[in-house]
């Protein structure tokens, strides 16, 4: 083969890969808006099923607008924050990203490993909680954001209270890398349904729930506030015993909990 063919030839081919290229880039661009949506509409869905609201064959986001209120919460204090905007757009609720904020050295912090069970490392400092709400604007459950590490991945989901704040209403995750068929079941609908009507915390407002290494035995005083572990998959049920533990207390939503529960309602805080 001459040269001037070579030549041509690595053109040809640089020219093809360039084309195709500008083809894959434009496509991400024109799809990331489409990607972004649709990621919100998930969370958005996440969010009421937690909160055990049917979104079947109706519109999630104008479900979640009629129904669902969104906080700002300073975890150290337990205290809403009126306007986080003020701190940072992040802190939005309609923009707030746990991996993002955790991100962030002035709106986030390093976890002691003492004190770190659920494996997260991080922390942010403020975090949105949502309200499940009537008509009349009065609140019938809270729904908390939680994460904390599995076997193979940070499990990201949500778990719902009622507005006593010692009831489990539901919980969901939607996001994981855990195995499917194992830790992966923490996708199982029926093991999510479990979850409703457990004791989180006892009369005295102590955390109480435990998620077992095996199977809760419904003869036992205990097993109102106990749950089934995922079978072959120890790693992730102690995670998941572990998150629970760490975002349900003190270091995590136990202030707000705590303010809650001797004020009657965030709107004193």
């Amino acid at each position: 083969m001459s040269s001037d063919s070579t030549k041509k030839t690595i053109q040809v081919a640089l020219g093809i890969c360039l084309v195709c290229s500008i083809l894959v880039s434009s496509a991400a661009v024109s799809l990331s808006s489409r990607q972004a949506e649709n990621k919100q509409v998930d969370k958005i869905k996440n969010i009421l099923a937690a909160g055990g609201i049917d979104y079947t064959n109706q519109d999630p986001q104008q479900l979640y607008n009629d129904k669902i209120k969104a906080v700002t919460v300073e975890l150290e204090s337990g205290k809403i924050i009126d306007d986080p905007k003020e701190k940072s757009d992040l802190l939005v609720p309609k923009n707030f990203d746990i991996k993002k904020v955790s991100n962030v050295p002035e709106l986030s912090e390093s976890i002691p490993s003492s004190e770190d069970i659920a494996g997260i490392k991080r922390k942010p400092s403020y975090m949105t909680v949502y309200e499940v709400v009537d008509q009349s604007g009065n609140i019938q459950k809270y729904i908390f954001p939680v994460h904390g590490k599995g076997l193979w991945s940070t499990m990201y989901g949500f778990i719902s209270l009622d507005n006593k704040l010692k009831t489990v209403e539901g919980i969901t995750f939607y996001e994981h890398g855990e195995t499917p068929g194992l830790g992966g079941e923490v996708d199982n609908p029926n093991w999510k349904a479990s979850w409703k009507g457990k004791k989180a915390f006892n009369e005295e407002g102590e955390f109480i729930i435990e998620v077992l290494k095996g199977k809760v035995d419904p003869s036992n005083p205990n097993a109102n506030h106990q749950i089934d572990g995922l079978s072959g998959s120890t790693l992730t049920t102690r995670g998941l015993d572990n998150l629970m533990k760490y975002w349900l207390g003190e270091n995590g939503y136990g202030p707000f909990i705590d303010k809650v529960r001797e004020e009657g309602s965030h709107e004193e805080i």
